[in-house]
């Protein structure tokens, strides 16, 4: 199976027992292939996942049956044993861009039309900060490595993440990445941490991906300080459903919808949203910007 890792495209390797069998399949240039003479037994998953997952210093087993851990540089694993996987073990792997695309190659391969194209470069020149929004696989990560390498050289990004996917090509680059707890629950180091360290790190810009939890309030404070020209991605399936997916968040760090969408217009100067289309190609679906209506959080158009 290791040749299969090394082809060009491949992000995601799926690993699962179906039918009493262990199949495979990969994610290749946004479209899922399976590996017709792959197979293997309940039992050999059931290893492999309990082998990645103790690379990552986690434990899976059957007090602790589901797990996700990073290995070496910026290799995901998720992993889930049996019964709460009710067929087999299933294993889910992801694997890091071989190389940070840049905008101007994204835009070539259709990921926005012209107008955005431009769009998407003034938000950098002008040091807008920036909100990324999509569901899973829609590119969030990818775009937001292209935009802060369009920034000037001389600026100095600090990027937070919990699993180290961004591929900077830049000399003046610090990459921060979370820490889960090891086997004894100890020694995790937060997203939110991570922020409040960033900033005593003298940034010229932050870039957050992604932002699923209380450590929106911290991004926030962030931005409302000075910080120009930054970004971060948050999952939501459409631009129109991002107020509702702020509050949620915003909530979990104790701010009222009120708090949150005056905060989140003082801080994001452009919502830029991906989705996948049917192909599986990533593109820009909307631009808008952040507006308070009666004192809520909603999307307005770019000006």
């Amino acid at each position: 199976m290791l040749p299969i890792l090394d082809l060009p495209g491949v992000r995601d390797l799926l690993i699962q027992v179906t039918g009493r069998t262990g199949r495979a399949w990969v994610d290749r240039a946004g479209a899922l292939q399976a590996l017709p003479g792959w197979r293997a037994s309940p039992e050999r998953v059931r290893r492999i996942a309990v082998d990645l997952v103790s690379a990552g210093n986690r434990q899976l087993d059957e007090l602790h049956p589901c797990a996700d851990v990073a290995i070496g540089a910026g290799v995901r694993v998720h992993a889930v044993l049996p019964p709460i996987c009710v067929a087999g073990a299933a294993v889910s792997i992801r694997l890091p861009a071989a190389a940070q695309p840049q905008l101007h190659r994204l835009i070539e391969t259709g990921l926005c039309s012209g107008r955005i194209a431009d769009e998407l470069t003034a938000l950098v020149s002008d040091r807008r900060n920036v909100l990324i929004s999509g569901g899973t696989g829609s590119g969030k990560t990818t775009l937001l490595g292209a935009l802060l390498d369009e920034a000037p050289p001389g600026d100095r990004v600090v990027t937070i993440e919990d699993v180290a996917e961004l591929r900077l090509r830049r000399e003046n680059w610090v990459a921060l990445e979370a820490r889960t707890p090891n086997a004894e629950g100890s020694g995790a180091v937060s997203l939110d941490r991570l922020l409040r360290e960033s900033l005593r790190m003298r940034p010229d810009r932050i870039a957050l991906g992604e932002c699923r939890g209380a450590e929106v309030s911290t991004l926030l404070a962030a931005l409302n300080t000075g910080h120009d020209g930054s970004a971060g991605t948050v999952h939501a399936n459409r631009l129109g459903d991002l107020p509702a997916r702020l509050e949620a968040l915003g909530a979990l760090a104790g701010l009222n919808p009120g708090a949150l969408g005056r905060q989140a217009v003082a801080a994001f100067q452009a919502f830029v949203h991906l989705e996948r289309g049917p192909d599986g190609r990533q593109r820009v679906g909307a631009i808008g910007r952040p507006v308070l209506a009666r004192d809520r959080l909603e999307i307005g158009p770019l000006p």
